[in-house]
Order: C-alpha cells, then sequence, then structure tokens
C-alpha cells in the first residue's frame, strides 16, 4: 500500500520512460528539452540496464566494410545508406551533447583484419565508398595493407587490412554516466528496482503498473504518455514485436606491459571486435558461430564462446605476447528482420522505440530525438 505522501508526490507524471539505457536516457533529456516543466520519469528494473548500454565494447560503429557487404545482400542499397546516415547524426548527436572529453571519444578510425575468404572484398571498396560518400563526404573504406608490417597479427586474419576512416571509440562506463548526470541536472526522476507488469489505457493518458521489487507491491504510475525503450526487453511487454535477442560476450585482459596494439578493430563481418584501452585488450563477439544459443535474454556466459574468444586471442590478435584474462561479462542486444530500428506510435498513450541492432551507441540519440517528435506530434 502507498501512504498519502507518496500517492501524492510520487504517482503523477507527465511521461513515464521504460529503460535507463542509452535510447531511454537521451529520450527523457529530448523531452525536457521540448518540456522544461514536465514530470518526466524513467524506470529501470535493475540497479544498471540489463541490456547492452552499460556492457558494450565502446565502439561508435560506423559498421565494417565486409559487414556492410554483407547486409547489401539481404537489404537494398537505399536502406544500408540510410541506416550509416543514421549511424552518423546519432553519434555526431551524442557527440554534441555530452562533449568528447566527457565520453571518452576518440575519432581515429578502425581496421578490418581479413581472411582469404574476405579478399575479394578489397574490389567493392569504390563501390561502398561511392554509395555512402553523399553521407561521408570522404572515402569511408580503404586498403592499409602497409601497416599489416607493423603488426603481429596471426594466421588466417593476416592476409589484408581495411581501414575504416569514420569510426571511434568512447568509454561507455562515462557516456552513460555523464547521460545520467545530464538528465537528473534538468530534472529527470531515475527510479530502480522498478518492473512494469503492464499498463491501462484512458482517454487522456495511460496507468502504468510497476512492481516495487522491495515491498512486493503493486505501484499504480499516471503518464500522459509512456515511452518503451526497452530494446531486447520489449517482448516482456509486447510478446508480438518483431525484436529478436543477442547476446554479445565480451573479456579483457589484466594490462599487459609495453603492449603495441592501438585502435579498434574488427575481423569476420563485424561479428568479432577488439580494442586497446588502459593498457589492455578487449575482445568481444562470436555470436555468429552460435545464433541459437546466444538468442537469449540472459547474461549469462557460454563456455563455448569464450574458449573461441580466448583462442583467437591468443592466436590471432596477441600470437607472441604473453596476457591473462582479467574479467568476463556479457550484454543483450536485439535483432529483428530487417537491420532499421523500430521507432513509433504503439497508440495514442504509448510509444517504443527499440531493436537498435547492436548499435545504441551510434543510433540512440537520433531514435529518441524521433521518438520525441512523434510524441510532440500526439499529445500536440
Amino acid at each position: 500500500m502507498l501512504s498519502y505522501w507518496e500517492q501524492e508526490s510520487f504517482t503523477q507524471y507527465h511521461h513515464i520512460i521504460a529503460g535507463s539505457g542509452i535510447v531511454g536516457l537521451s529520450l527523457s533529456i529530448e523531452l525536457k528539452e521540448r518540456y522544461p516543466d514536465a514530470r518526466v520519469l524513467v524506470l529501470e528494473r535493475g540497479l544498471l540496464p540489463t541490456g547492452a548500454s552499460t556492457r558494450n565494447a565502446g565502439f561508435a560503429c560506423m559498421g565494417s566494410a565486409t559487414e556492410l557487404l554483407d547486409n547489401l545482400q539481404h537489404q537494398p542499397e537505399e536502406a544500408v545508406a540510410q541506416l550509416f546516415a543514421a549511424r552518423c547524426a546519432g553519434l555526431a548527436k551524442l557527440r554534441a551533447r555530452l562533449g568528447d572529453e566527457r565520453i571518452g571519444y576518440t575519432e581515429a578510425g578502425s581496421h578490418e583484419l581479413l581472411s582469404e575468404r574476405e579478399l575479394p572484398a578489397l574490389e567493392k571498396l569504390d563501390y561502398l565508398n561511392d554509395l555512402l560518400r553523399p553521407i561521408t563526404g570522404k572515402d569511408a573504406y580503404r586498403p592499409a595493407h602497409h601497416r599489416i608490417a607493423e603488426m603481429d597479427f596471426g594466421a588466417p586474419y593476416n592476409r589484408g587490412l581495411i581501414e575504416n576512416t569514420c569510426e571511434g571509440a568512447l568509454n561507455t562506463g562515462m557516456m552513460m554516466y555523464a547521460l545520467m548526470q545530464m538528465a537528473t541536472s534538468m530534472g529527470v526522476e531515475i527510479k530502480t528496482g522498478a518492473t512494469i507488469t503492464g499498463w491501462n489505457e484512458e482517454t487522456n493518458g495511460v496507468w502504468v503498473h510497476v512492481t516495487d521489487s522491495h515491498r512486493g507491491s503493486e505501484w499504480p504510475l499516471w503518464g500522459q504518455t509512456l515511452s518503451l525503450c526497452t530494446n531486447a526487453f520489449t517482448r516482456n511487454l509486447l510478446p508480438g514485436e518483431d525484436v529478436v535477442p543477442g547476446r554479445g560476450q565480451v573479456l579483457i585482459t589484466d594490462p599487459i606491459p609495453g603492449l603495441q596494439l592501438r585502435g579498434i578493430y574488427h575481423l569476420d563481418r563485424g561479428y568479432y571486435y577488439f580494442r586497446e584501452i588502459n593498457g589492455r585488450v578487449l575482445f568481444g563477439g562470436g555470436r555468429n558461430i552460435d545464433f541459437e544459443g546466444e538468442t537469449t535474454t540472459h547474461i549469462d556466459l557460454s563456455e563455448r564462446i569464450q574458449q573461441d574468444l580466448e583462442e583467437k586471442l591468443r592466436t590471432i590478435i596477441l600470437p607472441n605476447t604473453p596476457h591473462t584474462i582479467a574479467q568476463r561479462w556479457a550484454g543483450i542486444m536485439a535483432f529483428g528482420t530487417t537491420r532499421q530500428p523500430i521507432v513509433r506510435a504503439i497508440s495514442p498513450s504509448v510509444y517504443g522505440a527499440y531493436r537498435m541492432g547492436g548499435m545504441g551507441v551510434a543510433l540512440g540519440s537520433t531514435a529518441a530525438a524521433q521518438l520525441a517528435g512523434l510524441i510532440e506530434e500526439g499529445i500536440g
């Protein structure tokens, strides 16, 4: 049960947002910019987001050349180019909003390691550059074989190298902390340990049913709007949505004395990715060796994929460098029948932005802005 004071001061809001990840926090900021006097509430079922916002590899992901070429096998050119443009716009918005220093952003491009099987991609770089130049204003991809000699990568991914001139890296923890700080400084309320179990709409708003994990009781919250920014977990609330979870596993080494590796890298159509950070190597991926097993919302680790990551770290990335593993973790991404995120009005009072396709760092800010625009249109 609620006290009189709780009912008076903590149950009535203008906008309620489910999910405190990149999209949810960005949406809360967008709404406060449009409606400074509105009460905006963000609900998070855990202490921190349980998807990928605080558990990713910190890539400002523009996509590797072989990843985009693979996408073009299944999607029209226009869709691939539009998604690339959305990545660029979202990253630019994130950087402008928070500033590079606050998110630890560096823009030094990235490199993709090629095996013999992937060498034909080199012949399609001009095609990719022509497709993307209206967006980038420059060549996004170029051969960089001359750098192979500087590196000590092992077989089979030492046959060629492609530079991606548009990509960058950031510090995921700094980024999320900066978003939280900005949201709360604007008056956004963030409540953790709050699980939404459902909602009931009325003519001028929506009752949101929330379970208090400590009291074990339900809180009825009123909002003019409810926005679902729950990415891979959206089907818990909308069972029929085209959202399929995909677990991404990561490990990071202890500091390696004299580590020569610098920058960020991809291999195997973007399914693997690694980078240097603070004298360590962070390495993640491998979902493609067990799509069925990694189609899950559980954040535990798979021994099969962790062993695969360890083997590739030992034989391809650091073949002649002793190293030890410091930490391992997993995050949950969201995919669907297309690569495009879903941003839509579900009903007059309920909205949603989810299915970021593993690109939430780049897409989250623009998806939130689009959703805020729909809300503004909907409430007039």
